[in-house]
């Protein structure tokens, strides 16, 4: 109600909140959802609600990855305990657990055993606005790769940095020490990353901005894999702009 006011401009002596991350794109996807963007004639630029969702919803992502021929870790939305049942059996373990629209990985874990993976479901569910959780198959000890972007409205875009996680896959990355650029890529690696990149931008409908997006790649194989996007500054961007 005292967003739906300040954008209503009932109080003009409100200092209007700055505020930036995956706080700013969850009060941005809420107002849009509940048509308060629209009654006031409030236009999201840059990441729009469509990107936000496509971004941030996991069964969404994984779709549209798909759409565009890119691999993601077999997975499968849970919203209960029973949903999780089926899916422990389905994906096996070790099992990474991922709740939706959660800053930092907050509620994620990796579950190597049933006790672990029933006891991180129901902090993951809590954990998530909207009570999904996503059950993933394992790629730990993957090389974890992310990549800065930019685009603009006309359709440029250019690559600020590559990153490199110390840590292998199943260390979270703000637990991580990372490095830019990233170390072990081969270029024919780095020139697929940066190519993914670009097509998933365009899907996921990224007008103007920047984005982090996070692979993991099979040392042995170099078979590639689209972890996340963040249509938003990220911890990693923080670095990118000091690398850069």
């Amino acid at each position: 109600p005292v967003v739906e006011r300040i954008i209503a401009r009932e109080r003009p002596d409100a200092l209007l909140p700055t505020m930036g991350g995956q706080t700013g794109l969850n009060l941005a996807i809420d107002l849009a959802r509940a048509g308060i963007l629209e009654r006031y004639g409030v236009e999201l630029i840059g990441a729009d609600a469509h990107a936000i969702d496509c971004a941030e919803s996991r069964s969404a992502f994984r779709e549209a990855m798909q759409d565009i021929g890119l691999e993601v870790p077999r997975s499968r939305i849970v919203t209960s305990a029973a949903d999780a049942r089926e899916a422990r059996e389905e994906i096996g373990l070790p099992a990474i657990l991922r709740p939706s629209y959660t800053l930092g990985g907050t509620g994620s874990g990796i579950a190597y055993n049933r006790d672990d993976y029933d006891r991180l479901i129901v902090r993951g569910l809590e954990a998530s606005p909207v009570h999904q959780v996503l059950v993933e198959e394992s790629v730990i000890g993957w090389k974890e790769i992310e990549i800065e972007v930019m685009k603009d409205a006309a359709g440029a875009f250019i690559v600020i940095c590559s990153i490199e996680n110390l840590d292998v896959m199943g260390i979270h990355t703000g637990e991580s020490i990372t490095v830019a650029p990233a170390l072990t890529c081969t270029d024919k690696e780095y020139q697929a990353i940066r190519d993914m990149s670009r097509r998933i931008i365009k899907r996921i409908g990224l007008t103007a901005g920047g984005a982090n997006l996070q692979f993991a790649v099979d040392p042995q194989t170099g078979r590639t894999l689209v972890i996340e996007v963040n249509p938003r500054v990220s911890r990693s961007s923080a670095l990118a702009s000091k690398a850069t």
